[in-house]
């Protein structure tokens, strides 16, 4: 394969956002197509192998549309153009950018990161039920968050709920103190922080006040009809069959549900059915019910947060194949 080189035209204002802290994302980008980048001034040149050094351009082309879009590029932004341009998908880094769903109290934009997350922000717009699945740091609950804040805002609903179940509401949580609000409450603390956040301290309190925003466990859903709610049901994998379908049935007119959870953390009594499991698998032809799966990809937290992940997903995988092999072994020998 022939060698070659390449100048990118480059902004000095865009260098020390696009490079980082001591050089740390150009270095990654080096590695990551093997690759030399020189910086010369008001551009950049580029020197390897031709393939190679083609996908190193489109990696830096991109980051550099991000960094004058106003972003302040992050180890994810550059992890995952890298990533991208791999399938050839690089171009899609700006286009994600561009769908902003709101802004924080503080004034920072909310925006899908991945694709993954940008479908399942699309998903919740134009579908009655979603279900996002994914593991932990995959944004699920915070971009759900963010879309019910943001219909509250327009007025496209009339009020918030959210919810999910505490599993442990009976006597393990006697030895706490106060009243079982005060008990429950720390399961809850996820969406409190959340909508603090996003909304303000200031503003949830008065529409909690008011009856607008509730925050409650799942055991509170029963026996009521929602409408023009927009409804979370956090941690869904820690919910019962029966619970599912209590929830689910509560839909009134106008409201729009997001139900979220990650099947691999389940803190159910060990040979409990989870009800997110069966829901999946009933509704799974329902239309105007959409299922976001979102992957290790898909984390925007610590880089290092998607390698663990990615090696539990790869440890389990690995271990349902071991199992399914020792099985077929069993069953070859009992028939000799």
């Amino acid at each position: 394969m022939s060698l070659m080189e390449t100048v990118i035209d480059l902004p000095a204002e865009h260098i020390a956002n696009v490079f980082g802290q001591f050089d740390t994302y150009r270095k990654k980008i080096e590695r990551a197509f093997g690759v030399t980048v020189v910086v010369r001034e008001d551009h950049l040149k580029l020197m390897g192998k031709d393939a190679d050094v083609k996908k190193a351009s489109r990696v830096f082309t991109q980051l550099f549309a991000l960094s004058k879009r106003g972003n302040q590029i992050s180890e994810q932004n550059v992890d995952y153009a890298i990533s991208l341009t791999f399938e050839e998908k690089e171009s899609a880094i700006v286009e994600i950018d561009k769908e902003l769903v709101c802004h924080t109290i503080n004034g920072k934009p909310v925006k899908p990161k991945t694709l993954g997350q940008k479908q399942y922000v699309d998903e919740i717009r134009s579908k009655m039920i979603v279900f996002g699945i994914g593991p932990a740091g995959t944004g699920k609950t915070y971009l759900a968050m963010a879309m019910a804040i943001t219909a509250f805002k327009n007025e496209e609903i009339n009020r918030i709920i959210l919810t999910r179940p505490a599993i442990e509401a009976g006597e393990k949580l006697g030895f706490l103190p106060g009243d079982l609000q005060s008990k429950i409450d720390p399961y809850l603390r996820p969406l409190y922080d959340a909508l603090y956040q996003i909304m303000g301290a200031d503003s949830f309190q008065k529409n909690m006040e008011k009856g607008l925003i509730e925050v409650a466990p799942l055991a509170y859903m029963r026996g009521r009809t929602l409408d023009n709610a927009f409804i979370i049901l956090d941690e869904a994998q820690n919910t019962t069959p029966a619970q599912m379908k209590m929830f689910l049935t509560r839909i009134g007119f106008g409201s729009k549900v997001v139900v979220t959870g990650d099947a691999t953390q389940k803190d159910l009594a060990p040979g409990s059915v989870s009800g997110l499991d069966v829901a999946l698998r009933v509704l799974k032809n329902v239309e105007d019910i959409g299922v976001c799966r979102l992957t290790s990809s898909d984390v925007v937290r610590h880089p290092l947060v998607q390698k663990i992940v990615k090696a539990y997903e790869d440890y389990e995988k690995h271990g349902r194949k071991g199992s399914s092999e020792k099985n077929r072994q069993r069953s070859r020998t009992r028939r000799q």
